[in-house]
């Protein structure tokens, strides 16, 4: 009996079938019965795949459908590429999944890493040894040659990713462990695989990505969102198969029947929900920042034909994948083939109408009216918090007093309480705000060891990074400025010189208070340091103006998005970069870019971006008119009331500072092993740790003790000299009504009626 009714799929777009299906699935065939991969035994008897499983399977009709137009050659290539990879996963889980032999595991996935050559080493790949290494010898020799050295080093990356972190399933089995929802989300686009199928979209379209584009926003949201997309519909379908049959743990609808204590059916709907807003964010992505993204990038013609190709490849990916796992014999999909064979389908000219009925655009179409309804400062009143589940302990530093006033002065030096050049608002700051968030206290717990006069930078740029943060939302997002926000970025960009010789005069607040952290921190630096900071710093701004998109279209992000984004927001990838600086010398930088790492820091940023977001609902969602909150973003998409979204965060917040723990107890000390890192990279990195726990205890307790999120203060700062509200709040929430041909009356009609409450 199946384990849940298949809910009802987003499908935009029509499965197309590529003509050269039968071609490839003889050439296939007979492909895995020469490289041996039909003949590779199992520990459990037998082998581990045979001539009428691999037909049942039938990878040539999925590879027909996902890349329905490329030519014959190419389709047998990729079809050998997914026949491997099905073959590895299952294999993999033969050899190791039972027998728990995690030092195996790890010899026979180090051994596969050699025949992924470099460029010009392809005569140091050893001799296959069984059937998984020669068939991955052959592919590779095959399909690096049409590839540039930037592809192949992306390909690598990813191929190494979904081999290596098969040991983090393995060991989750091993452990009966089942991983939080965002651990889960991040770990399986590496284990999973969809980042390396993306490449391979760059293939069989010919579409191979511009290098200078590759890590950009807007390209890195459309490789994750189709990741996403692909893995949570795989777990749907895989659930009867892998949990109810297999015993594995690494599924989405699990995932969320442990955490969230739903049914199966209840899970899997919620999964398919998830799924729709991925594919949702890969729209409004491709439609609204891949066009900007050419024209800043000046983009080439052709570079801009290969991003149109590529997004136009993962589209055809989503659309025949769901096509296939219908009709796949290895997954649960009894009721999931509801219309006609594709080829049936009629197309070409005047066509488009006929193929209509055969999509559902419903769930799409109802995410995006969920997405742009809220209302904007809704009175929700004070959220009640309860004891969150912060363990670590919490120092202060003795030079807190110093701190303070120094930041004080700081902080009035800059211009921080003057009026913002050029703008409206007046003045973003003033002396009272400055005191209420006490950005020294916040230092003085978080850096609790440090010297006065790192102390006093720390507090500054805390406060560099608050004003900015309440700049971009006031000044740009109030009116929907996303230009002027991209121009104040620009700026402050070349407000830090890598090579420290000046090139603007500052001209702002911001601009001011920066070249002067700048100057400080980064003058010690090597030049490399340098780089890394400045992209750390240019990480938050392009965030802020990812907020500044939000507000201007009035959307609450995607689930996902939100907390990805959030750590960039709130400054995390450049309090990771300054954290490091101190250890350049004694820890390889590969090995901050480990799995267990990478879940360190971004277990530790969540804690504390959950901390914010649960203390500053009040002010965030009823006195700022904001959309970027996690307790929002969670009522938003559960349809939840405030105080069930409330306690889903704090609940996932203690999910990660469980993992975070886990992590320091049991992975640091295995991937010192594994990694055979000296004594000196050890203290180093068991200091980072340390380091972050005092990060997330530190703001935790300031959050706790501040007035900033205070309700008491917050009415005092909304209320004018004489009563009633300010004239700039008035201002803001005028500007944050409805927009667009026909809604003049509707704003006046809403600040009418707020002015006859008061």
């Amino acid at each position: 009996m199946d384990a849940f009714v298949l809910p009802d799929f987003y499908l935009p777009y029509p499965a197309r079938l590529n003509p050269h299906l039968e071609r490839s699935r003889a050439h296939t065939m007979q492909w895995a019965r020469d490289i041996g991969i039909l003949d590779a035994p199992s520990p459990q008897g037998g082998t581990v795949w045979d001539e009428e499983a691999l037909a049942a399977m039938d990878y040539a009709l999925m590879c027909a459908y996902i890349h329905p137009d490329c030519d014959g050659p190419m389709l047998d290539l990729i079809t050998d590429w997914y026949v491997w990879v099905f073959f590895f996963d299952d294999d993999f889980l033969a050899r190791f999944k039972y027998s728990r032999d995690m030092e195996g595991a790890r010899a026979y996935l180090a051994r596969l890493e050699m025949f992924m050559t470099d460029e010009g080493a392809e005569d140091q790949a050893p001799e296959p040894e069984n059937a998984a290494e020669a068939a991955l010898d052959d592919l590779w020799r095959r399909t690096v040659p049409m590839m540039s050295g930037d592809w192949r080093q992306r390909f690598k990356r990813s191929t190494y990713n979904l081999m290596i972190e098969s040991m983090w399933e393995l060991d989750n089995i091993d452990r009966g462990r089942i991983a939080n929802p965002v651990e889960y989300i991040q770990m399986r686009r590496r284990v999973g695989g969809a980042p390396w199928s993306a490449n391979l979209v760059e293939v069989a379209a010919g579409a191979e990505l511009p290098d200078y584009l590759v890590s950009s926003r807007p390209v890195r949201v459309l490789t994750d969102t189709f990741a996403d997309a692909v893995h949570l519909r795989n777990d749907l379908f895989s659930y009867q198969r892998e949990v109810r049959e297999e015993g594995e743990n690494s599924n989405a609808v699990l995932v969320f029947e442990r955490f969230f204590d739903w049914t199966t059916q209840e899970a899997a709907d919620k999964v398919n929900d998830l799924l729709t807003s991925r594919l949702v964010q890969f729209e409004n992505t491709a439609l609204s920042e891949v066009p900007p993204l050419l024209a800043e990038s000046a983009a080439s013609p052709d570079d801009a034909a290969r991003v149109a190709a590529y997004v136009k490849g993962l589209q055809d990916w989503q659309s025949g994948g769901h096509e296939w796992h219908a009709r796949s014999s290895r997954y649960m999909n009894g009721d999931a083939v509801r219309q006609p064979a594709v080829p049936l389908v009629p197309v070409g000219l005047g066509t488009e109408t006929a193929r209509l009925p055969m999509l559902s655009v419903g769930p799409g179409l109802a995410r995006r009216t969920q997405q742009h309804t809220q209302p904007l400062y809704e009175p929700v009143g004070h959220l009640p918090l309860p004891e969150l589940p912060i363990p670590f302990p919490v120092r202060v530093s003795a030079h807190l007093p110093a701190s303070r006033h120094h930041g004080k002065e700081w902080a009035r030096r800059m211009g921080f309480f003057e009026s913002v050049p050029g703008v409206d608002v007046g003045a973003v700051w003033d002396e009272e705000i400055y005191d209420a968030a006490d950005l020294a206290h916040c230092a003085a717990r978080i850096h609790a060891d440090a010297e006065p006069d790192q102390l006093d930078l720390s507090t500054d740029w805390l406060g560099w990074g608050t004003y900015g943060d309440d700049v971009y939302p006031r000044v740009f997002g109030a009116a929907r400025d996303v230009q002027a926000a991209k121009l104040c970025t620009e700026r402050l960009a070349q407000c830090m010189p890598v090579d420290m010789v000046p090139t603007v005069v500052p001209s702002t607040q911001l601009e001011r208070g920066l070249t002067d952290l700048w100057e400080r921190t980064a003058t010690p630096m090597t030049l490399a340091q340098r780089e890394r900071l400045r992209a750390a710093v240019l990480s938050m701004l392009t965030a802020w103006e990812w907020e500044v998109e939000n507000q201007a279209a009035n959307r609450i992000p995607d689930p996902v998005d939100y907390v990805e984004m959030r750590r960039r927001t709130f400054g995390g990838d450049m309090t990771m970069a300054l954290a490091r600086f101190a250890h350049d010398d004694v820890v390889d930088p590969a090995v901050y870019q480990t799995r267990v790492i990478h879940e360190l820091e971004t277990a530790a940023q969540d804690v504390a971006t959950m901390t914010n977001d649960l203390h500053s609902y009040q002010k965030e969602i009823q006195f700022e008119g904001e959309v970027h909150n996690l307790v929002l973003v969670v009522q938003n998409f559960l349809d939840v009331d405030r105080f069930t979204a409330r306690d889903i965060v704090i609940d996932l917040m203690g999910s990660r500072v469980d993992q975070f723990q886990h992590i320091v107890d049991n992975d640091l000390p295995r991937l010192y092993e594994e990694l055979e890192l000296d004594a000196a990279a050890r203290e180093a990195l068991d200091w980072h740790a340390h380091n972050l726990t005092e990060y997330m205890a530190g703001i935790f307790e300031w959050h706790r003790e501040v007035d900033r999120y205070k309700e008491d203060y917050l009415r005092r700062q909304q209320e004018g000299p004489e009563g009633g509200v300010k004239p700039d709040a008035a201002a803001g929430q005028l500007l944050q009504g409805p927009t667009g041909l026909g809604t003049s009356a509707a704003r006046v009609a809403e600040e009418f009626g707020a002015r006859l409450v008061s």
